[in-house]
């Protein structure tokens, strides 16, 4: 019985060794080998222990071992997923977008700008004669069509106590000044101030004309305050007439400061022509690197959209001032060389070079500027329309400044000193002798005339349609409220500009006099932007109070008329 005991024992004790054996996990004989350390924590997956795991943890704690062909493994084998942060990624995609947009939406921008600042141009040229003209013909016609009505022609029409409108006395004021800085041209000799220029060095050269940018753009910005206080000071009522001499002082001031404008821009155009003809071209290639210094001194900055506008205005200027400076000495070389056809495609690779230059800078500019300040490039058509409102209203019906004028303030361009020295160059270039000399004359100031009527209707049609798409039709036929303000605060500076009040007027008077404003109307833009401005009878004594005799022995008449 103990045999069999033993043998029972024996066979049981054997079938739990060999059941031990199945149940053997696969890891102890690796860790009996010392391959891998088993601990206690081991990661589980549904009952079973992981091996997988276990040998990633070991591949890890092997790879924190310093060794030059596991990390170039590393290197090479490393990734990375772009839509863990799709935001971001995205926003710098759009930035590129926006760099690339810029380029077309600033030259729609500025070829914009560059015919408004030729319809300004133009004016000078085309019908401010013919405004000139007019003017002076109401002063020689205006007092015997006053006799032989038997009325005073100081009350005759609506504008009171002027023998001229408002803006024929600006008118005037501009023929003025510019047939009088035309003579005093007469007296710089261009020949000699080009070779003044011409012997300097190229150091004292690129000097000369960084100076003259920076002292064009002080002269511009300047130059339109002294014009519109001599405008303002010429047609502002006056209760005496010792109060119009003060227009003498500014009319001065105005006719010095166009002379030394012109003198400027005329040395900028010899620096320019030096810059042409030198045999290296050195001077001219420094003068254009001139233009990426710029990108240094704007790009780095803050700039919000009041700022990107001005200095887009800015650009536009420079870009068509620098046009004209190149015309001005493609002329002049021309006419050195007998008008030889020839020598202009000798030219015009230089002339390519600026052109272009000017266009670079400008769009390597805009493109870093608003990509740094986040500025998205829809703003170039909201600086457009807003240049086109500028256009529309100043042809409404109470427009209260002349466009030519509102062009000089929104770009700083002012045509008079540009217009003097274009005039001077091509009179003393091209001679006029003989009577088909004349002729031709008078076809190319007729087609000149023509360019102006045809320029100013495509400019209006476009600034409507900009002025439609902008959603700013509804602010030209605006009636600003005419009572009183509630905060009390007295007006702007901007709206006296807009409404100058006449001196002596009260506040309580400011308010109830009539606005300088486009009149709320139903109709239109364009039938509105083509009337003629009525002028405003408020700023005017009554007729009776004039003290003439010939009004005080008929003021029945006066008073229907």
């Amino acid at each position: 019985m103990a045999d069999l005991l033993g043998t029972e024992l024996s066979e049981e004790k054997e079938a739990e060794i060999e059941l031990k054996r199945r149940q053997k996990r696969p890891w102890d004989e690796l860790h009996k080998s010392a391959k891998i350390g088993l601990t206690a924590e081991l990661p589980e997956t549904l009952g079973f222990y992981d091996i997988s795991a276990v040998r990633r943890e070991q591949q890890q704690e092997q790879s924190a071992d310093p060794s030059l062909s596991r990390f170039i493994a590393a290197e090479l084998t490393r990734g990375y997923f772009l839509e863990h942060n799709e935001a971001k990624y995205t926003e710098r995609r759009e930035r590129v977008y926006t760099c690339m947009r810029i380029p077309k939406e600033l030259e729609k921008l500025m070829i914009f700008g560059f015919f408004l600042c030729v319809d300004a141009f133009l004016y000078v040229f085309t019908l401010l004669p013919l405004r000139v003209l007019l003017a002076v013909l109401r002063l020689l016609t205006l007092p015997c069509c006053g006799f032989r009505a038997h009325t005073c022609p100081y009350c005759r029409r609506s504008s009171g106590s002027r023998l001229l409108q408002p803006a024929q006395v600006c008118d005037v004021l501009k023929g003025l000044i510019l047939v009088l800085c035309f003579s005093m041209m007469h007296y710089v000799d261009y020949s000699m101030m080009y070779h003044l220029i011409r012997g300097q060095s190229v150091i004292k050269l690129y000097l000369i004309y960084n100076m003259l940018e920076v002292a064009d753009r002080l002269f511009s910005s300047f130059g339109q305050d002294i014009l519109d206080a001599l405008y303002w000071t010429a047609t502002e009522p006056k209760e005496r007439k010792r109060d119009s001499i003060g227009v003498i002082p500014h009319f001065i001031m105005a006719v010095f400061y166009v002379f030394l404008h012109a003198i400027l821009i005329m040395v900028q155009a010899s620096t320019l022509n030096v810059a042409f003809n030198s045999h290296n071209k050195s001077l001219l290639t420094i003068m254009m690197s001139n233009n990426f210094v710029e990108i240094k001194g704007s790009v780095f900055k803050k700039f919000e959209k009041n700022n990107l506008f001005q200095m887009s205005n800015s650009d536009i200027k420079e870009r068509f001032t620098s046009y004209v400076l190149l015309l001005i000495v493609c002329l002049r070389n021309m006419e050195q060389f007998a008008w030889n056809p020839d020598h202009l495609w000798v030219l015009f690779p230089d002339v390519l070079m600026v052109v272009l230059s000017e266009v670079a800078v400008d769009i390597i500019k805009h493109a870093f500027i608003t990509k740094f300040n986040d500025i998205t490039a829809d703003v170039y058509s909201e600086y457009r329309a807003s240049l086109a409102f500028d256009l529309v209203s100043s042809r409404q019906k109470n427009a209260c400044t002349d466009y030519s004028d509102s062009v000089a303030r929104r770009m700083g361009f002012i045509p008079l000193p540009l217009a003097v020295l274009l005039i001077r160059v091509v009179m003393s270039s091209v001679k006029v002798q003989g009577a088909l000399s004349y002729t031709c004359v008078f076809l190319f100031y007729l087609g000149l005339v023509s360019l102006k009527v045809l320029n100013s209707i495509v400019l209006l049609g476009k600034s409507c349609v900009y002025v439609k798409r902008a959603n700013m039709e509804d602010k030209l036929f605006e009636r600003p409220s005419t009572a009183p303000p509630s905060s009390g605060k007295p007006p702007s500076k901007t709206e006296q500009e807009r409404c100058p009040t006449p001196p002596g007027e009260s506040k309580v008077d400011k308010t109830s006099a009539k606005p300088c404003s486009p009149p709320s109307s139903s109709s239109s833009s364009s039938s509105s932007v083509t009337t003629q401005p009525i002028p405003r009878t408020d700023l005017f004594p009554s007729p009776s109070h004039c003290r003439l005799p010939c009004c005080s022995s008929k003021p029945s008449s006066n008073s229907s008329t």
